[in-house]
């Protein structure tokens, strides 16, 4: 899952929406040196990555993707699920995505003090590219994809993705529109628990 989902997932406690952020960028074990609430959003974006990652439907839809694209199928899922996530808002959010997204938008601002610094980066470009929003364009996916790609060392193979992946785009919606309700339900039963 990209932003867009782990925000959704998170929705609406302002802890768990910073560090569902957060979870990109801290690595290793979570020891109590955070702020709790931030400790806990980065758990819960982990559950929700080792989830996607074990689920059946997911590994089955890595193996639609191109040869040459497999290995990097997951962080492509990742970003057309957002996508797919924004096309089918109504279905998981009564609160429209504009004002969702501008939400989401404060609670970062407010959340500042308890972020990393590459964390707040990522943070202010979500707010002024207005990210969140632009997922319902298909073009963005490959745009992300892109950008995504340019942290490669051995070059970029996600440049120029959109005609690679125009063979699999009903799949992965379909397997989007599947998997996401149980994700959903997942992530309440684990939270309902903690």
């Amino acid at each position: 899952m990209n932003f867009l989902a782990h925000f959704h997932l998170a929705w609406p406690d302002a802890g768990l929406i910073a560090g569902g952020l957060e979870g990109d960028y801290y690595k290793g074990l979570l020891r109590g040196d955070l702020h709790p609430d931030i400790e806990r959003g980065i758990k819960l974006h982990r559950t929700v990555d080792a989830y996607t990652d074990s689920h059946p439907a997911i590994a089955q839809l890595r193996r639609t993707f191109p040869q040459d694209l497999r290995r990097y199928a997951g962080i492509l899922i990742d970003i057309t699920f957002d996508h797919y996530l924004t096309r089918h808002w109504s279905l998981y959010s009564e609160v429209p995505l504009g004002q969702f997204t501008r939400s989401i938008y404060e609670v970062l601002d407010e959340q500042q003090a308890l972020l990393s610094k590459d964390c707040l980066k990522m943070a202010k470009r979500l707010v002024d590219y207005d990210v969140l929003s632009r997922y319902h364009d298909w073009d963005a996916v490959s745009a992300t994809a892109g950008r995504v790609g340019e942290r490669f060392r051995r070059g970029n193979p996600l440049l120029e993705i959109h005609d690679k992946l125009q063979p699999i785009r009903e799949s992965m919606e379909s397997t989007f529109l599947d998997f996401y309700p149980q994700l959903i339900a997942y992530t309440c039963a684990q939270e309902a628990r903690d």
